[in-house]
């Protein structure tokens, strides 16, 4: 196998191998022994593939796109299943496929889970379900770095002061995403701690922001957020996973800023503000505008949890909200805001240039130095017609499988946009433990669709169409 895919999956596991080890350490700092052999296994075999796939470190690299997506891919498939270890062997008795669903979940940052009640777990199990999605979060950053080509080349630009994109300095910027992505874990668990939220739930639920995840430490999450106070500062904080990752790096550390450093996410909070506003004035009759607010936010960063009492009725307007998404350098999912922004804006001025033909409409864009080029547009528009036909099979084959069409269209935009069912969808009692397993097995590809996004796979057939 190339050496560049040995490498970079080995990482993953070396990365895991270490996770292991800190709940291992957790397990006998608090006399939690039930589970404590699945994270031996674990640390063993994920330390045994980590520095194995280092062993040959003169072996030719020769990598290029296809190469690159065959790595993600691979890594969305193969990690899970060491991340399984600890359910499978765990005392609750739990399938292979039903592990492997849970961490598939966890490490796409999606969130669907197979236990009922969160209490009856191991707080060792509760922290590897949130760890799961944590070294999630940093893989989906590193997959972006690495295919940022095929995503969008404009958006490329305004992060190269930060990013190299040679394969020679990859590893180290890399591990400065790294640093910041763990830098700002310890700043939401200290936030979280501020509040009077207990060390263990402010640890997960850390995780859990970061990452763009669903996972809870907790059966229901009012019981923890329980004040208005702590509702507000709890929304404020899942923005962390909406805008951009390097936004608080670029604030206070990049030297000669300028506007373009900071477009995307003048936009994304102008964006935010505006539906604050309206969401305020329209929807603030019968709840109380925290509980709002923390809906807002949450469907915003694809992060998906709810209180009980969210307004269930507009489930359609929060569906759409978590198909925009954040930052396209952040770990939540969606279209991205910009794209559409751009894609609209493009539209209307190829429309007004027929209508008014004597006029000229320039495609430059506020706060951006350069016109979007035509071949980003080309890809903005594919990606808003492969979810379309992303979420026409997914819906239609679970329907076909086990769901009414309602619910198999719900689903289907939470798998493909990697957000956890919750009240708000009118999904909160969803039991995916007795989904059928083809079921399960649809959605685990879906949700790893998400994370890649279909693109990637339409260029690999391609590939192989074209060779043959």
């Amino acid at each position: 196998m190339n050496r560049f895919v040995l490498n970079y999956l080995g990482i993953f596991f070396i990365l895991l191998s270490i996770l292991s080890f800190f709940n291992i350490i957790y397990s006998y700092y608090f006399n939690l022994y039930l589970n404590i052999n699945t994270y031996f296994y674990t640390l063993l075999i994920s330390l045994i593939i980590g520095i194995s796939s280092f062993i040959n470190s003169k072996a030719e690299i020769k990598i290029n796109i296809y190469l690159k997506i065959l790595t993600v891919i691979a890594g969305y498939f193969l990690i899970p299943i060491v991340i399984s270890i600890p359910y499978y062997f765990s005392i609750y008795n739990i399938s292979f496929l039903n592990c492997y669903f849970e961490s598939i979940s966890g490490f796409t940052s999606t969130g669907f889970t197979i236990f009922e009640n969160i209490k009856h777990l191991d707080q060792s199990l509760i922290l590897w379900r949130s760890t799961s999605q944590w070294i999630g979060g940093i893989y989906f950053l590193f997959s972006i770095l690495l295919l940022i080509d095929i995503f969008d080349d404009s958006l490329k630009k305004s992060l190269t002061n930060f990013i190299s994109f040679n394969y020679s300095e990859t590893f180290k910027q890399s591990f400065k995403i790294f640093i910041l992505y763990t830098g700002l874990t310890l700043f939401l668990f200290i936030c979280l701690k501020l509040i009077d939220l207990r060390t263990f739930d402010s640890f997960n639920l850390a995780m859990t922001i970061i990452s763009s995840g669903g996972f809870l430490p907790v059966n229901d999450v009012s019981s923890i957020i329980n004040t208005e106070t702590k509702e507000i500062i709890f929304s404020v904080l899942m923005l962390f996973s909406y805008f951009s990752l390097f936004l608080i790096y670029n604030i206070f550390f990049l030297k000669n800023k300028t506007l373009n450093f900071f477009a995307e996410d003048i936009y994304l909070f102008i964006y935010f503000l505006i539906l604050a506003t309206i969401f305020f004035i329209s929807f603030n009759f019968n709840y109380n505008f925290s509980i709002i607010l923390f809906s807002l936010t949450s469907s915003m960063s694809n992060i998906g949890i709810s209180f009980n009492n969210s307004p269930s009725n507009l489930w359609f307007i929060f569906l759409m909200l978590v198909i925009v998404g954040g930052s396209f350098f952040s770990t939540s999912s969606g279209l991205r805001l910009l794209k559409i922004y751009f894609l609209l804006k493009y539209s209307i001025n190829e429309i007004l240039s027929y209508s008014k033909p004597n006029n000229i409409f320039n495609n430059k864009f506020q706060l951006i130095d350069s016109n979007i080029e035509q071949k980003d547009i080309n890809k903005y528009f594919l990606s808003v017609l492969i979810f379309i036909i992303s979420l026409l099979i997914i819906t239609s084959l679970l329907t076909i499988f086990d769901l009414n069409f309602e619910e198999s269209f719900k689903l289907g935009i939470l798998t493909l946009m990697n957000t956890v069912n919750s009240s708000m969808y009118g999904l909160n009692n969803f039991d995916f433990l007795e989904l059928n397993s083809y079921s399960k097995l649809i959605m685990i590809i879906f949700m790893i669709i998400g994370r890649v996004e279909l693109l990637t796979i339409l260029i690999i057939v391609k590939k192989f169409i074209f060779k043959s």
